[in-house]
């Protein structure tokens, strides 16, 4: 479920947003400073507490599933046993058969609709720490902004050549570092449907 890739873009999405962090300069005199994004989220001690906290609750999540899982895994081969080569008409006139793959197709089911939830309930709860990672991100780089005269921040993957002097990714990674180390992440939860009558 978790993929660190797409954790990556949806933080630049995120944070490409609302960093208008100064009005439109004017084409001369502006004063730029390069970040990378990723690299601030891979290397900051709140970007990598983020990745572990995620991984546990995606763990967790999954060992939630894991014993329907299994069970389905047991069932299923079973129960195809005993319904090959036999007609639908001939499992519906067999009350106990029946009954045993109907239970089994609503257990299977659920188990669906479960697994649906939790890949949910993982996008919400990685939505929710990147939003509060650029929380805490904002302010280090108006700070940076501030520290180097600049009006513009422009991500390193839009630019085709910076000197080591206007990037300041180390920088925004050590004040990060310092102001937060760690991102609160809880699992987000899917509201719950009351069953329809």
């Amino acid at each position: 479920m978790f993929r660190l890739k797409s954790l990556f873009a949806a933080f630049a999405l995120i944070v490409a947003t609302p960093l208008a962090l100064a009005p439109a300069a004017a084409a001369q005199g502006t004063t730029a400073v390069v970040i990378d994004r990723n690299q601030i989220f891979a290397q900051s001690k709140a970007g990598q507490d983020i990745i572990t906290k995620i991984q546990g609750i995606e763990a967790a999540m999954q060992g939630e599933l894991k014993p329907t899982a299994d069970q389905l895994a047991a069932e299923g081969p079973a129960l195809e046993a005993k319904t090959t080569g036999k007609t639908r008409e001939a499992i519906l006139a067999d009350a106990a058969l029946k009954a045993e793959v109907e239970a089994y197709a609503r257990k299977a089911g659920e188990f669906n609709r479960k697994r649906q939830i939790t890949a949910q309930e993982l996008a919400l709860t990685e939505r929710q720490a990147l939003v509060d990672f650029n929380t805490a991100l904002v302010p280090v780089l108006r700070e940076v902004v501030a520290e180097r005269g600049a009006n513009v921040i422009l991500d390193k993957s839009q630019v085709v050549f910076v000197d080591d002097a206007t990037d300041v990714t180390a920088s925004v990674v050590a004040k990060l570092d310092a102001s937060t180390p760690t991102i609160n992440v809880v699992r987000q939860r899917v509201p719950t449907q009351p069953a329809q009558q």
